[in-house]
C-alpha cells in the first residue's frame, strides 16, 4: 500500500500535494478527468490549511482492493477549526473572503467526503474511487 505524505507550510507545498495526488491517480489507472478532479479537491483543501491554519499534513494512501481503485487523502492542521461545519458545506458561505466553493466543491468531486473539526484539530478525509475493469 503507497503512501505519500506532504507538509503543507506554503503554497509551494500546494502544488507539491496536488502532484502526489495526480501521480498516483494515473499510477492506479484513474483516467486524466479523475486525476484531475483528485488533483483540484487536493488543492482546495491543501489551500484552506496555508489561509486558515498557516501549516498541516496531507496523506495520500493507494486504499485499493480486489475490485475497486481507491485513493484516500487526508488532510489535516493543527489550526483555529471549523465552528460550523454545516454552513461551511454551503455553496457561497466564506470566512476568507473568496467564492465560498472549497468545501462544497470538493465535496462534489469525490466519492466520499468526512470533515471532523474542533479548535486545535481539523481533518478532511476524501476517498476517489473507481471498481476495476
Amino acid at each position: 500500500m503507497e503512501t505519500k505524505k506532504v507538509e503543507i507550510k506554503g503554497s509551494g507545498d500546494i502544488v507539491t500535494a496536488r502532484q502526489a495526488g495526480r501521480e498516483m491517480a494515473r499510477e492506479l489507472g484513474f483516467g486524466s478527468a479523475d486525476q484531475t478532479r483528485l488533483a483540484t479537491a487536493i488543492s482546495e483543501l491543501t489551500r484552506n490549511v496555508t489561509q486558515y491554519a498557516g501549516m498541516g499534513f496531507c496523506t495520500i494512501v493507494d486504499n485499493s482492493d480486489k475490485n475497486t481503485i481507491k485513493i484516500k487523502a487526508t488532510v489535516e492542521d493543527t489550526g483555529p477549526g471549523i465552528p460550523d461545519i454545516d454552513r461551511a458545506l454551503e455553496q457561497g458561505y466564506t470566512t476568507g473572503g473568496g467564492l465560498g466553493a472549497g468545501l462544497p466543491g470538493t465535496k462534489r468531486l469525490v466519492q466520499e467526503f468526512d470533515i471532523d473539526s474542533v479548535p486545535g484539530q481539523t481533518v478532511v478525509t476524501i476517498v476517489l474511487s473507481r471498481r476495476k475493469i
